[in-house]
């Protein structure tokens, strides 16, 4: 196996032509190791119960459950015990160097079965399989390998030798300059293979193109009990019907594997010094989202724009506030705007499992475009007889009528309901029904278009020429290249001689799952994906991608006669015009209503409307506020209507378009002068007045009090300790020391009680002194008065 061969790698994009050198062991172990990710859970869509194991022949070592035993059967080693394969089963073959030593491969085989059947000996109905992988030079001994057949067939093992340039007359391949011992290996493994009641032989190079054939992979669904209902077995249960029914899955949506990054990770100190040598682990990497809130003031922007003309993406970021996603309360999309739901959902219907049938219609009358989805199997609960008869009749009912059924269907109590329909299906041993969903009512979207056919103009008159009416000629043409492309009788003739269509729907496949689960797999098989690119698809994935040349032949001449008719002619490209700066301005007339939703006042003599030279911001654009200085209750009337938003930005989460909502809440009560959402700014700004103290040391004693006690207050505890600091030394400078010290005390009481924030309090247990009670000495200081010594203040915090 350590002999090099020359490997044909997929061309250059400029169509040089590329070889490689490997091992004929490398070469095999590529087979090996796509055979093994089919069953990886980590790697593909393999099942817990696909299982392997991997038996060395010709190998240094001699560890195998039969030497153990009795002794012989040298250089076998059982390489990777049967289990569920994963990433670090293809580690360890890529770990395998050829060997100088030799090994029998039918000593192998019997190892394989006896090691099989000691890990199945519980599991009687596992499907048994054994491959061999093997250039054919080994020596071995055939003495008895009637009884080796004759065991595998008594355990029913399927047996698959591939062979390193084996002869393959279909493929077809043969190898010249043959070894002697070769040849009588290959020879004795096709009579092996002929003895058994499963077996074959096959070429290397064959195999490596069939693994990556694209295939069906056809599973069995499992049974999942419901009920059928026919009527109200609630309110007249002597005309409902109720029926136990299993159902399973007659469809199943397929996707292609969705991608994930790697990367090389970082070993501790202690991992590099117990062993320096280990290969590099990767370990995936995990997506995380980051949200940001724009707090830049739309006046400022407003004001640099109209200076400047451009904006500054610098003071832009500045202005990016990063919020954790606990802060942040679902929304669904309702309109332009988003509906809050702080539960996370809205409040679901109270139903109840099972499928409902809610009426019947024929099937005539059922629009095709309607069925949506994956279709499901209704069966008879198998167990119970009269179930059985009761399904059957209603399945033969609507059979004969011709009729199908509207069914409501739950999953679960509690769960969402599906609309779909019923279809009765009779065979010769079962009767069952079908099942696909359906859209609601308000799912559908209903379009009307003008007629292609009848033209009608200003005046309500039939128009009969246009240029968008077809003429008699153009019609005829058409129908012509229609009848040329037919591919009905193109593809090749069955058994009767007769030609088949050419387009096969069972032989048509995805070519994104099928290219991405091979691009997957050789990814995973290569070391080098530079040195061994991609190989190019398999044939039978391009089978229906390029059309079919029978049918390009045929209906060339059609074409030119089309565009003869049509008079077809190539239209040249516009080159688009490159705008000097990038600034969304206010048109003239009807465009400013897509602008502003307000058209602007009529120019006088002729001249330019005043809102068409003012360059405006592609943002939204809030009403201007009112002068501190007024006594006005009401805002002065902004000079333009908020406009359209068309630009987010820099890294902002996407939004829907701006509702013309005011500002940001401020959770401001009645009564209070500070709010919930920005507590330290509203008592700031009130300090500043200077005729405010009392009452703002008041209402932002009260907001900590209620912030901290909500629940999901961890987001804002730092928010929160940092107004207390604020507020300690505004009652500490302003003389409003007994309002602190009894807001600190009523706060600790409500935080350490059963249902409140005891998490809170060891945080600001934590400052010390900074948060503590005021103690006389200190308040003395600055002329105040505690009843509060020292020590007793430490003693309360």
């Amino acid at each position: 196996m350590g002999a090099t061969r020359s490997v044909e790698l997929p061309p250059t994009p400029n169509g040089e032509q590329r070889t490689t050198e490997m091992t004929n062991l490398e070469w095999a172990l590529q087979f090996v190791k796509l055979k093994i990710q089919e069953m990886a859970l980590q790697i593909f869509n393999g099942r817990k119960t696909d299982q392997c194991g991997v038996i060395l022949f010709g190998s240094e070592e001699t560890e195998n459950i039969i030497h153990e035993k009795n002794g012989g059967y040298q250089h076998v080693s059982e390489y990777i015990p049967i289990a569920q394969p994963n990433s670090a089963t293809l580690a360890k073959l890529d770990a395998l160097q050829p060997s100088e030593y030799s090994g029998d491969p039918i000593d192998a085989l019997i190892v394989g079965i006896e090691t099989q059947d000691i890990y199945l000996n519980k599991k009687r109905t596992w499907t048994r399989k054994i491959v061999i992988v093997t250039d054919g030079q080994s020596p071995m001994e055939i003495e008895d390998w009637e009884a080796t057949v004759k065991k595998m067939n008594s355990l029913e093992i399927s047996l698959t030798i591939i062979g390193i340039d084996f002869d393959d007359d279909e493929f077809p391949f043969h190898e010249e300059d043959k070894s002697t011992i070769k040849v009588e290996n290959e020879a004795f493994y096709h009579k092996l293979t002929s003895a058994l009641d499963n077996g074959l032989v096959g070429t290397c190079i064959f195999a490596l193109q069939e693994i990556s054939r694209p295939d069906m992979k056809e599973t069995k669904s499992a049974l999942m009990g419901t009920v059928l209902r026919l009527g109200d077995v609630d309110v007249r249960p002597e005309e409902a019907i109720e029926i136990l029914v299993k159902a399973s899955k007659c469809t199943a949506l397929a996707r292609p594997k969705s991608w994930k990054k790697f990367c090389r990770r970082e070993k501790t100190d202690d991992e590099m010094q117990v062993d320096e040598e280990e290969m590099t682990v990767f370990a995936q990497l995990k997506m995380r989202s980051e949200y940001y809130i724009d707090r830049s003031t739309q006046e400022r922007e407003e004001q640099d724009k109209m200076d400047t003309g451009s904006d500054d993406e610098e003071d832009k970021d500045k202005n990016l506030e990063k919020v954790e996603k606990e802060q942040l309360i679902r929304g669904f999309k309702y309109g332009s705007t988003y509906a809050p739901c702080p539960d996370g959902q809205f409040r679901r219907l109270n139903t109840r499992k099972g499928i409902d049938i809610c009426g019947f219609f024929h099937a005539k009358n059922f629009r095709r475009e309607l069925a949506m989805g994956e279709v499901q199997y209704i069966w008879a609960d198998p167990g119970a007889p009269q179930q059985q008869v009761a399904l059957s009749s209603i399945v033969q009912a609507m059979f004969e009528k011709g009729v199908l059924a509207i069914a409501r269907w739950v999953s679960k109590d509690g769960m969402d309901p599906k609309m779909g329909v019923l279809e009765a299906h009779v065979d010769t041993n079962i009767d069952f029904l079908l099942w696909v969903q359906m859209p609601f009512a308000d799912d559908v979207r209903k379009y009307t278009f003008a007629s292609l056919e009848n033209l009608v103009s200003k005046n309500g008159e039939s128009v009969t020429k246009h240029p968008y009416l077809p003429t008699e000629d153009q019609l005829e043409v058409m129908g012509k290249f229609i009848d040329s492309m037919d591919i009905m009788d193109s593809g090749e003739k069955d058994d009767k001689g007769k030609p088949v269509p050419w387009y096969d729907t069972r032989q048509s496949y995805n070519p994104a799952i099928h290219r991405t689960k091979q691009a997957l797999f050789h990814s995973a098989v290569v070391n080098d994906i530079t040195s061994n690119p991609l190989p190019p698809p398999h044939p039978e994935l391009l089978k229906y991608i390029n059309p079919l040349r029978q049918a390009l032949e045929a209906s060339k001449d059609v074409i030119v006669e089309c565009k003869a008719v049509f008079k077809v002619k190539e239209v040249p490209k516009k080159a688009t015009k490159v705008r000097k700066d990038g600034h969304v301005r206010a048109v003239d007339e009807d465009e400013d209503m897509l602008l502003l939703d307000k058209k602007p006042a009529a120019s006088r003599k002729g001249k330019e409307p005043a809102a068409s030279k003012v360059p405006v911001s592609p943002k939204l654009a809030r009403p201007a506020k009112k002068s501190a200085a007024s006594d006005s209750e009401t805002e002065e009337e902004s000079d333009q209507e908020p406009l359209l938003l068309t630009k987010r930005p820099f890294n902002a989460l996407p939004t829907p378009e701006r509702s013309m909502s005011p500002d940001v809440d401020p959770g401001r009560a009645p009564g209070r002068i500070i709010g919930s959402t920005y507590p330290l700014r509203d008592f700031k700004t009130n300090l500043a007045q200077g005729d405010m103290v009392t009452k703002a040391v008041e209402d932002i004693g009260v907001i900590i009090k209620e912030v901290v006690l909500r629940p999901f207050a961890s987001r804002r505890h730092k928010e929160m300790i940092e107004c207390m600091i604020a507020m300690r030394d505004t009652s500490l400078k302003e003389d409003e020391i007994d309002a602190w010290n009894a807001f600190l005390k009523d706060l600790k009481e409500s935080c350490l009680r059963e249902a409140g924030n005891s998490e809170f309090w060891q945080e600001v247990q934590k400052l010390g002194r900074s948060l503590s009670l005021i103690s006389e000495p200190e308040a003395r200081k600055l002329g105040g008065h505690s009843q509060f010594s020292e020590s007793a203040s430490e003693a309360v915090s």
